[in-house]
């Protein structure tokens, strides 16, 4: 046993707490059983889903539900707290997002989900309480082609920034994806880029992983004039290794460069990743095949359907006049 208590009561309320642990006994408290799903799940996650996920549980979970035995958290105890996330403020005035509270509770619902499958909780408490927040929906910020051009022209003056840019916009890279290429990562004789690792800054450190899902890896292909242009930026570095990242900055730094391009070309303010969406909807635009588009993106052709089929908004518009042309037509053939 432990040793060091001040009081006896505490000696015993330790003691009860490490057997309820250790017999996977639903009376141990929230804190305990995190320390059992944590132990469960960590090694199954990529190191920086579950830095994400860690951080989300100890900031905004924990301390409500620390002291809760799991068996005794209700409904209600999961209402009263949804009501202190929404009822949050920071300095600004600024409350949390609704995407940002439903992740903060799908990871509190997760948790009761794996008592309930694992340690024969009878209902989860989260799940009957219901979500609060909502996914992201509407339409994704993107660039047309002649808007990323613009930008483009506006950071040609560091060599560095216009080809890491040139490298998001033209083959849909995610940012971790790009700032782990190394030059090994290309075969420029038959213009293909290699995807098979993103970089990562997990608690301070820089770590490379495997890229998102096993979709990420894949092979691209590369338009001749982009060649030409890693090519003559990969000859201008000094001390050049093969397994050297080519792109020594941070994600930081390039999204400086994304709000200093915008300022001096006037074009719109997208996010890093509204790049990968603009080059996906120019894929669209150009009547690429989904299946080709997914291949190229690491996304799964399902998903490419769902996710971008709002991206242009004028499409629908085309459904519905294809759609009232058809019935033109029928209606004139029932007529004759």
């Amino acid at each position: 046993m432990k040793r060091g208590f001040p009081t006896k009561r505490e000696a015993l309320a330790w003691e009860r707490e490490f057997i309820a642990k250790h017999d996977g006994n639903l009376e141990m408290t929230f804190e305990s059983f995190y320390e059992l799903y944590k132990n469960n799940l960590q090694s199954r996650l990529r190191e920086n889903t579950w830095y994400t996920k860690g951080a989300i549980i100890k900031k905004k979970i924990l301390p409500y539900f620390a002291s809760h035995r799991i068996c005794d958290i209700k409904p209600i105890d999961v209402l009263r707290w949804q009501n202190i996330m929404l009822a949050f403020q920071d300095e600004n005035g600024m409350p949390y997002s609704p995407v940002y509270l439903k992740t903060i509770h799908n990871q509190l619902s997760a948790i009761f989900n794996h008592a309930v499958r694992f340690y024969g909780l009878s209902e989860n408490p989260a799940a009957i309480a219901g979500n609060m927040g909502k996914e992201k929906l509407g339409e994704i910020l993107i660039w047309t082609k002649e808007e990323y051009q613009r930008f483009s022209a506006a950071i040609k003056d560091r060599h560095a920034s216009f080809i890491a840019f040139e490298i998001l916009y033209w083959c849909g890279l995610r940012l971790g994806e790009l700032l782990a290429l190394t030059p090994s990562d290309f075969d420029f004789k038959k213009n293909i880029m290699i995807i098979t690792k993103s970089y990562q800054r997990i608690g301070g450190n820089a770590i490379i992983t495997p890229p998102k899902t096993d979709k990420s890896i894949r092979r691209i292909l590369l338009p001749d004039f982009l060649t030409k242009e890693i090519q003559q930026y990969l000859s201008g570095l000094k001390d050049i290794v093969e397994d050297k990242r080519m792109f020594p900055f941070t994600k930081s730094y390039l999204h400086h460069e994304m709000r200093r391009g915008c300022a001096a070309s006037g074009v719109k303010k997208i996010k890093i990743h509204g790049i990968r969406h603009s080059h996906i909807s120019l894929l669209i635009d150009m009547g690429c095949n989904v299946v080709a588009i997914a291949d190229r993106v690491g996304h799964e052709s399902v998903d490419v359907t769902y996710r971008y089929a709002h991206v242009f908004p004028s499409t629908q518009q085309e459904v519905v006049s294809r759609l009232d042309n058809m019935m033109i037509s029928y209606s004139d053939f029932v007529e004759n």
